[in-house]
């Protein structure tokens, strides 16, 4: 019953045409006498009938000229061995088909046996059916091919044979991107990327510009003016593209985003002057839990401008201080001081030893400050955070040993002259 389904789906695309041609033609007063016929025979020689029909494939013609000739088929009417022919052609499509989904992708079938199934096991199933529209296609119009037709006819079955095979075609690319589509969408879901969160709507951008650009094919293949009809629209596209050029600003921004990929949902990421837990990236627009737990949206077209930090991206941090001690630190403590800090620093396991740099660097004017930077190995903020409290304990241990005291802002003031003598007095 699919077969036959297919078979009557393909006669009927491709003798509709003939049909309505053989309506118009009936149409038409046959009457010589009639004074209109003149005008009648103008509309079917004029310039909007002049145009060729889309040519057969040649492979079709030569093979449906290579039976007649091996059969001895003389040319004229539909006789015996012209019907056997057309036949012949309809059960070999039949046999072919059958051979093809029944056995070639019988077999590749089988092997999609994978939880997670490959680009294979995905893309051989789904190109099964429309192959098999195909064949069937083929094969309907090598019969119809084989009947003898008159020229009308003949033309016709040339439109009707276009737009079949454009629409098998046509069925045969979406079947086949869209599995290639949720292949790579399983993919990006399984190594976690970015543009996991975009495939969908990837997907369907995509299935709606191959059915726009198959239905234009269609068009162009029956002899529409397919040029005109895209400079019209690329007028009214600009009109559209000016009234809704923040909403297009927004799209391109998560294009932008969904290809550079500078966040993944779940991460600390700093856009602007917000800062947040990523928890949603879509077409529009992009959300943050900021750190008082509100709720960011941020439009794509400013994440797409902005300087974006991703906190969740560290490969090491950094950890850079400046120590103010006190002035009556003398020189030698001061040395000693130094060298024991960079000793601590150093020897702790969390940093990265050839990255420490500890020195005697202000004579402030309330503080001796030394400066101190050094590099941890863990990129994990909590990680560095319990570094640097340790260290900070054990400065303060150090500062403490050498009997020395952290600075804070002080002021001496020393008066002198007659108006600290008054004030003295006074005071007095």
């Amino acid at each position: 019953m699919k077969i036959l389904r297919h078979l009557l789906l393909a006669a009927a695309l491709l003798l509709l045409p003939a049909v309505q041609a053989q309506n118009q033609a009936a149409a038409v007063p046959a009457d010589p006498s009639n004074s209109d016929a003149p005008a009648a025979a103008a509309l079917t020689t004029g310039p909007a009938t002049t145009r060729l029909p889309p040519p057969t494939p040649h492979f079709i013609e030569h093979l449906v000229d290579r039976a007649l000739v091996l059969f001895n088929v003389p040319p004229g009417a539909n006789t015996a061995p012209r019907l056997g022919i057309a036949a012949l052609f309809l059960v070999l499509a039949i046999l072919l088909r059958r051979a093809v989904t029944k056995f070639l992708f019988g077999v590749l079938k089988k092997r999609a046996t994978h939880a997670v199934p490959t680009l294979n096991e995905r893309l051989f199933p789904a190109l099964e059916a429309p192959t098999g529209a195909l064949i069937v296609v083929t094969g309907a119009l090598a019969a119809l091919k084989a009947l003898k037709l008159s020229e009308a006819n003949h033309a016709q079955l040339d439109y009707g044979s276009a737009i079949a095979y454009s629409l098998a075609l046509l069925w045969l690319a979406l079947r086949a991107a869209n599995a290639v589509l949720d292949h790579l969408h399983d993919v990006a879901r399984e190594r976690s990327l970015g543009v996991a969160a975009f495939m969908p709507w990837i997907k369907k951008a995509l299935i709606t510009v191959l059915v726009i650009f198959g239905a234009l094919k269609i068009a162009q293949s029956l002899g529409a003016d397919v040029q005109a009809f895209l400079a019209g629209l690329g007028i009214g596209g600009l009109a559209f593209a000016l009234a809704a050029q923040d909403t297009l600003a927004n799209f391109f921004g998560s294009v932008v985003v969904a290809i550079d990929q500078p966040f993944k949902l779940g991460e600390m990421i700093k856009i602007g002057p917000q800062q947040g837990v990523v928890v949603d990236i879509g077409l529009r627009s992009t959300k943050l839990r900021l750190l008082d737990r509100s709720l960011a949206v941020i439009p794509n077209k400013s994440v797409a401008a902005e300087t974006i930090i991703n906190f969740a991206r560290f490969t090491s941090h950094r950890g850079e201080q400046i120590i103010c001690l006190t002035y009556d630190t003398t020189p030698e403590k001061m040395a000693q001081i130094v060298g024991d800090i960079r000793a601590l620093i150093g020897a702790d396991a969390e940093v990265e030893a050839e990255t420490v740099q500890v020195f005697f660097r202000d004579i402030s004017p309330s503080s001796l400050d030394l400066w101190l930077a050094y590099v941890t190995k863990d990129p994990d903020l909590n990680a560095y955070l319990a570094t640097r409290q340790r260290l900070n304990l054990g400065i303060m241990r150090a500062v403490a040993a050498r009997g020395l005291a952290f600075a804070f802002p002080t002021s001496v003031m020393h008066l002198d002259g007659p108006v600290a003598k008054q004030l003295v007095g006074w005071q007095g």
